[in-house]
């Protein structure tokens, strides 16, 4: 959140930034008023990214390439990961959909429940991945599973990796797939900037990244990987979060950027085209774009969901938070609305989410 002086009226004190978060924090202010406020920081974003700008707009891209391709697949993994990944799966179980899908949902008539956007979406990426029973097919970037044990289940005579850098979501998947009678799933534990798999795993017919590219920088190494992984007739089919011309590093300069500092720690926000810059191993053959009303109802149903079990998280962020509590359930809520309010923003016509088909730049040459 970025309140300066020059969002004040004239002749007017600027507004203490902290302060204002603060009570936020401790639900002093209504929701419609931090959703209003939120509003304003992203129309403020547009104008600081130069969204309307094509000369800035231009520069500022290509000094992010450059700062990509100048830095490792990812930093600050470990922060990310604890941000989402090492709170109890109770949590996630007790707000989520029953397929614990921790991304966009699909809403193709828009009164979907929670549940059957979940199931949209899965279904959407089997049909643009072009997958089938029998393919060999890794979920890079697994979360609580919601991909992996739904292809597990669709495609009994697949064979399913996924691969998750939390050791608490491996044993939650295992137990699930364990409890569903899933015998052709299995899960990896890694770190994608320096994991590998043995020379007998891959290569695999399909590999599925679901809002995992967001949490990496260079995206040319991370290809170039991912392509070592792929069959030469494979695809990698990447789902992401973009805005539609904008690309931007989550940073932490101060108290007000509260988003990269408790939820999106050494993130980046894609624009659609981003990595079209980045096709020397994998090129890209297909592309669609969801809407961002879309991923607004979902975090909205989040929301909701989280209110209606707030007795039943707050004993656990007790256990994980200690006296702050109370302050990080508001922290959540407020990263929803947060969500809720940048992909909703301009009836989801600026940010939204980008689909890419990948196929290998070249036919391998077997060693």
């Amino acid at each position: 959140m970025n309140i300066t002086a020059r969002d004040t009226p004239a002749g007017m004190p600027a507004l203490d930034e902290s302060r204002i978060i603060r009570a936020c924090e401790r639900g002093l202010v209504p929701d419609a008023l931090v959703r209003a406020g939120m509003r304003l920081l992203i129309r403020q974003r547009l104008v600081d990214e130069h969204a309307n700008d094509n000369a800035l707009r231009t520069q500022a891209f290509e000094r992010l390439l450059a700062e990509l391709r100048a830095s490792p697949i990812a930093i600050h993994t470990q922060a990310a990961n604890a941000q989402h990944y090492e709170l109890p799966d109770a949590f996630f179980e007790a707000h989520l959909g029953p397929q614990l899908k921790y991304s966009c949902g699909l809403y193709p008539r828009g009164d979907e429940t929670l549940a059957q956007a979940e199931v949209a979406m899965l279904e959407c990426y089997a049909e643009r991945a072009q997958l089938a029973d029998g393919q060999r097919i890794l979920d890079l970037g697994c979360g609580w599973g919601s991909l992996a044990l739904w292809l597990a289940a669709r495609y009994p005579r697949a064979q399913i990796v996924a691969l998750s850098n939390s050791h608490g979501q491996r044993g939650f998947i295992e137990a699930r797939a364990r409890q569903r009678g899933l015998g052709n799933l299995r899960v990896v534990t890694g770190d994608i900037v320096d994991f590998e798999f043995a020379r007998d795993e891959a290569p695999f017919d399909r590999i599925l990244s679901i809002e995992m590219f967001e949490h990496m920088k260079h995206y040319g190494l991370l290809l170039a990987k991912i392509a070592h992984w792929l069959a030469s007739d494979g695809r990698l089919f990447v789902h992401l979060f973009a805005h539609k011309t904008l690309a931007y590093h989550f940073t932490s300069r101060d108290d007000g950027d509260w988003m990269s500092r408790y939820f999106f720690t050494g993130g980046t926000m894609p624009s659609a085209s981003l990595l079209l810059h980045f096709q020397d191993d994998l090129r890209i053959t297909r592309q669609w774009w969801v809407n961002g009303t879309h991923y607004a109802r979902t975090a909205n149903q989040w929301l909701a969901s989280l209110d209606a079990a707030r007795a039943r998280i707050l004993p656990m962020f007790r256990d994980v938070y200690g006296e702050a509590a109370a302050i990080w359930f508001q922290r959540w809520r407020m990263f929803y609305m947060a969500v809720a309010e940048l992909f909703g923003y301009a009836r989801g016509g600026e940010w939204g989410v980008a689909h890419m088909l990948f196929k290998p730049r070249a036919m391998k040459v077997a060693s």
